[in-house]
């Protein structure tokens, strides 16, 4: 019974993801992502803040994560899964980068632009707002689909806590509101990635014990 829970669990998923809304938000999704990576990284550099740097990767993996996931919508749930898995390395990754180069900039005392910090900080928020809005409804799903709303709240999420660094590093003349800032996203990438994680294992071991129960029930 809970097997044939589970499938009918994965069909309904498969299909809503497949629906065309969904792709077109996702391509909305990608094109965003890409634009505020080539805006946030020439700013994360000029401004010299760690926060907008990581913030700038994060969009570059997500354009990333929304191209796999375009690419494997329709697959099953096992190419799905797998794929989760692929997107949950590299936001494990990006969640270990963030965290060391936090560390450099804290060890060299670098002292952020502020005012550059918060345009760009409130030009992100808008957008990552916007295609969060757009995705709502589809936060709920296999690991694939969930993946895509993790990182997209995340990043929503890390743009209010980059216009909160901008107003304190402003504040205090100070580079640590920067270095809080992206040690939480460090943290918010590193967590996603471990419910990532699970999920698609999970997903994987409910699709090979229903292989067998399907071919016994022939």
């Amino acid at each position: 019974m809970s097997a044939g829970c589970c499938d009918h669990g994965h069909e309904h998923a498969n299909a809503a993801a497949s629906s065309p809304a969904y792709k077109r938000i996702l391509w909305v999704a990608l094109a965003v992502n890409l634009a505020m990576f080539v805006v946030e990284i020439g700013a994360g550099v000029a401004a010299q803040s760690v926060s907008l740097l990581a913030d700038s990767l994060d969009f570059l993996g997500d354009a990333g994560n929304y191209g796999i996931s375009l690419f494997v919508l329709g697959m099953a749930i096992q190419w799905r899964a797998r794929a989760s898995l692929l997107k949950a390395a590299s936001m494990g990754a990006f969640g270990l980068w963030v965290a060391i180069t936090t560390i450099n900039h804290a060890m060299a005392g670098t002292v952020p632009a502020a005012p550059v910090m918060g345009i760009v900080g409130a030009l992100a928020l808008a957008a990552n707002f916007g295609v969060a809005l757009l995705l709502y409804r589809w936060r709920e799903g296999d690991s694939n689909m969930r993946s895509v709303w993790i990182c997209t709240r995340n990043d929503a999420i890390g743009n209010v806590a980059v216009l909160a660094a901008a107003a304190g590093v402003f504040g205090s003349g100070s580079g640590w509101p920067d270095y809080l800032v992206a040690a939480i996203m460090s943290g918010l990438a590193l967590v996603g990635a471990v419910q990532v994680t699970r999920q698609a294992i999970a997903e994987l071991r409910q699709s090979r014990e229903a292989v067998p129960q399907a071919v016994g029930s022939l």
